[in-house]
């Protein structure tokens, strides 16, 4: 950086403020979420600069409430038949194999993904206890308690952490006909609550980057959703077709070493 030579050398604070100057807020959010991210390995708010109001030294405008969006046929919330939420054990981070009474485990990719829960209405501060439900289709494109009526697998609850955070093991989703890759779900105001669709508060869907989509369905196993990905494109999504940016997920990770994908989840609480 002209004009600076040395501040490459003064951390993640300087640079998340030097950033604040020359980026638009949703870039800034996506670093703020994987810095939050961090927060298991100790960096939690206060080392990003922000203070216990959420506005710190940074000032950021508040987070931009992210679209509400279908539940899709294939929910498992009692809305349409199946519920996976009245499933002792639904609580739960790791959600690759079924539980109670059904056996399997969906193969596939490993994937991280990582939801960070904060307020659209008071500065970005997140959101502690609330409880997230997510679901979504095998490396075949087929859901649980639907197409596969004797699996419950990939679905699960978890509660957010102080920093917001609720984050669940599972596998890198397929891609069926009509639909780019997703993840759906639902929040819900407490673990409590969690119990069935008439209690939900935000419904929506995140979207990942068709490049690394294609990169994961070169995978052994994935030969289905390489030829679905093909057909799709986010003009023609039904759901993503107005847009992606308060929905696309950030990626890391490879084939072999798994994925991890981080997105900031604003509502208005």
């Amino acid at each position: 950086m002209s004009g600076d030579n040395h501040s490459h050398d003064k951390g993640l604070e300087h640079d998340l403020k030097i950033l604040a100057l020359r980026q638009d807020r949703r870039q800034i959010l996506q670093w703020m979420a994987g810095a939050t991210f961090l927060a298991g390995c100790g960096v939690g708010a206060e080392g990003l600069g922000i203070g216990a109001d959420g506005t710190g030294t940074d000032e950021l405008a508040n987070c931009s409430t992210i679209p509400e969006e279908t539940q899709g046929p294939y929910p498992g919330d009692g809305s349409n038949g199946p519920n996976a939420l009245s499933l002792s054990g639904i609580v739960r981070s790791d959600i690759r194999s079924s539980i109670g009474s059904a056996t399997g485990t969906a193969a596939g990719i490993v994937l991280t993904l990582k939801l960070t829960l904060v307020s659209s209405t008071q500065s970005c501060n997140p959101l502690s206890g609330y409880a997230i439900y997510v679901w979504h289709c095998d490396r075949d494109g087929k859901y649980s308690m639907y197409d596969l009526p004797a699996q419950n697998y990939l679905r699960g609850v978890q509660a957010t952490d102080s920093n917001g955070v609720a984050t669940f093991t599972t596998i890198f989703p397929g891609c069926y006909a009509g639909r780019v890759p997703h993840i759906h779900f639902e929040i819900y105001p407490s673990l409590a609550k969690a119990t069935s669709a008439a209690n939900k508060i935000k419904t929506s869907q995140l979207a990942f980057p068709l490049d690394v989509c294609k990169t994961a369905y070169a995978a052994t196993g994935y030969a289905t959703s390489a030829t679905n990905l093909t057909k799709v494109s986010f003009a023609t999504d039904m759901v993503f077709k107005d847009g992606t940016s308060l929905q696309m997920a950030s990626i890391t990770g490879s084939n072999t070493a798994g994925y991890i994908a981080t997105l900031p989840v604003a509502i208005a609480a």
